[in-house]
């Protein structure tokens, strides 16, 4: 009775403190692109294999991974960016020769670095046949075999995000019957799979999506459980949706976890993979067409162009489109009037391809540092022909400048208790807002805000607010360029707001459903029990996400297979776990903690949240196994069900930022 008590207890008390009480750490995928090692390749980690090994590259502000398979003094580089100095370097360190470039397919959301690698180190460039490239190149078929020192890389054709993707299966010499590992590009990533929707028209997104099925269901899933999986992004990539931010997994992994993996149908399938896409950025689709041409080779080490000379043309938003990429502070203290505040440090390649229309005449206002890492950064998506202006040139010209105020979160607050508060207009995307708001606030996303800012008065004031104020300082921007007078943005975004203890809403209610509404309907957590669990593991693989919130070290004593372990405030607060098709399992040692946190999700939305009664400890039982005598202790024997591989790192889930 004891037990059966507390748990009453922390589901009451946690559906109070969820309808009122302030909100956890708001996640953005912004926030984790805004310091200095964002912008430039970061090695994340090196992968040994017999005879091989595989170098891992990240370049945080565009999620973009890329990757050096080394070899008997040998390198294969795999979809490397355009600014190739690291590879280079990484290459005269390890002290192996370049022999190769693999393109997985025409990339859409980065500029690739294949034509500069054949002009500096006049390397052969992979790719399939079926992409059509107009450089010259190494044609690839299914046929096809590359050796790399003592490594072989086999190909494999796999269409779905696009007609002419293809994997690259590494075998060791060790080993010719498993691959070691496979670069997947953007056909599979973990925890999704790349989108269908990037090919302008030419074929339809569904054909797309159902040539994906064919290539997992007939290709990739055919691979042993074990072989790593190397794939082109990362959360926050606009290539797919609700990407894991883990680096590597399994094939074994991505069949167990993989949501779309579950649908065992072709039309589920097709419908899960067009369901809830991210809109793609206007610049995708040049980037793809520049990819295919052969990008022109870029002179890095040329002096700065000639400064713009200060002049009121520049604060013509039909002459250009000025993009000040300082910080949102000194944006908001003083800039030059209709410059839009597109930072430096955060995700300037993919706001800027977003934003500015391609073909746009872009100039950029900064410090000449400032300046030159942007110039540099915005070749990495296409952005070629940028022309600059210092805002210290603008400033000593004496020309006008903007002021805009940065409200704080409780001056916000205190005026939205007197009444007096302006216009809110949240400008993240509606999965965001609805996760959580900081009161009544209008929608209107930063991406289409030029168009929909018509809904608003310009002569009103106005507060933009985002997740961390990256955005709703652009969005001050736009709103100017749109003849805003008083527009404003909240000062450390949602962030600050909840940090401060101010509270916010969740979801809005769904309209009320045709059949009667229990007017004692709590909205508790279904409990499931562990023989149903067991049940469903064994006959309906994949139909449930099963997330373990004890500590890591009990989780990598004994798991349920195929659950992933997460921290309990990660799973309370972040807002990715509010959504999903298929019932959400909490898990805990006994059921106790687990029910307290489901009662939270429960009370912020429509998913169906589901309980595991008695815990991992009456799972082992039902299992037939002898049940674990503490929190971390190992079982004697092993579960009955334990086909299924674990997931054991966290896998931690961001937005894409937009």
């Amino acid at each position: 009775m004891k037990r059966r008590s507390l748990v009453v207890f922390l589901c009451v008390l946690a559906i109070a403190l969820s309808g009122t009480a302030r909100a956890g750490a708001v996640k953005d995928g912004e926030s984790a692109s805004h310091d200095d090692s964002a912008a430039t390749y970061q090695v994340v980690d090196t992968y040994a294999f017999p005879g091989l090994t595989v170098k891992q590259f990240n370049l945080g502000v565009l999620s973009h991974y890329s990757y050096m398979l080394e070899s008997g003094g040998e390198a294969l580089v795999v979809d490397p960016g355009r600014d190739i100095d690291t590879y280079l370097e990484t290459a005269k360190k390890d002290g192996v020769r370049i022999v190769g470039v693999f393109l997985t397919h025409s990339h859409a959301d980065f500029v690739a670095g294949h034509t500069e690698f054949a002009k500096q180190v006049g390397c052969p460039v992979y790719i399939n046949k079926a992409a059509g490239a107009e450089y010259a190149h190494e044609p690839l078929t299914e046929a096809s075999d590359l050796k790399v020192g003592t490594a072989v890389v086999r190909f494999l054709a796999t269409p779905g995000h696009t007609p002419d993707g293809m994997c690259g299966m590494v075998f060791s010499a060790a080993d010719k019957k498993d691959p070691e590992c496979v670069f997947t590009g953007d056909t599979l990533f973990i925890g999704s799979i790349g989108r269908p929707d990037l090919m302008g028209g030419t074929i339809s997104a569904a054909a797309l999506a159902s040539m994906s099925y064919d290539t997992w269901h007939n290709k990739l899933s055919k691979l042993a459980d074990p072989v790593k999986i190397f794939p082109a992004h990362g959360a926050g990539s606009l290539c797919g949706a609700h990407l894991s931010d883990r680096p590597v997994s399994t094939i074994g992994e991505e069949k167990a976890a993989n949501p779309y993996m579950k649908h065992r149908s072709r039309g589920e399938f097709v419908a899960a993979v067009l369901d809830g896409l991210p809109e793609a950025p206007q610049y995708f689709k040049h980037n793809a067409a520049m990819n295919k041409k052969g990008p022109a080779p870029v002179d890095w080490i040329a002096p700065l162009p000639k400064e713009e000379e200060p002049g009121s043309k520049l604060s013509d938003p039909a002459a250009a489109y000025l993009s000040d990429i300082r910080e949102p502070a000194a944006y908001a203290e003083a800039h030059i009037p209709n410059a839009v505040n597109i930072g430096l440090r955060g995700r300037l390649e993919t706001w800027t391809g977003i934003m500015v229309p391609w073909g746009s005449p872009l100039v950029v206002c900064g410090s000449v540092p400032e300046v030159t890492e942007a110039l540099k950064r915005l070749r990495r998506i296409g952005y070629d022909d940028v022309r600059y202006i210092t805002f210290d040139a603008w400033k000593n010209a004496g020309m006008p400048v903007k002021k805009n105020d940065m409200i704080t979160p409780r001056v916000l607050y205190d005026r939205m208790q007197k009444g007096d508060a302006p216009i809110i207009v949240d400008v993240r995307l509606p999965n965001e807002w609805m996760a959580s708001r900081i009161g009544t606030v209008v929608n209107l996303p930063l991406n289409h805000l030029d168009e929909l800012s018509s809904k608003l008065d310009p002569a009103q004031p106005a507060v933009a607010v985002c997740n961390s104020a990256y955005r709703s300082s652009m969005a001050v921007g736009v709103l100017e360029r749109r003849g805003f007078s008083k527009a404003m943005s909240l000062a450390g975004g949602a962030e600050a707001w909840t940090a401060a203890g101010l509270p916010v809403i969740g979801a809005k209610p769904a309209a009320a459903a045709a059949a009667p509404v229990p007017l004692r309907s709590l909205g508790l957590p279904e409990q499931i029990d562990a023989a149903a669990l067991a049940r469903s593991l064994s006959d309906l693989p994949g139909t449930l996400e099963i997330v373990d919130i004890r500590p890591a070290a009990h989780f990598a004593d004994y798991a349920i297979p195929g659950s992933r372990n997460a921290d309990i405030a990660e799973v309370m607060k972040d807002p990715s776990y509010l959504a999903g098709s298929v019932p959400l399992v909490i898990v805990d040692r006994d059921g106790s903690v687990a029910m307290a946190v489901g009662g939270v999700l429960s009370q912020k939305t429509k998913r169906e949240i589901k309980v595991l009664y008695g815990g991992v400890e009456a799972f082992w039982k039902a299992s037939g196994a002898r049940a674990p005598s503490g929190a971390g202790s190992v079982p004697a024997v092993s579960p009955a069900p334990a086909a299924a591989p674990q997931m054991q790192a966290p896998a931690k889930r961001k937005s894409a930022g937009c």
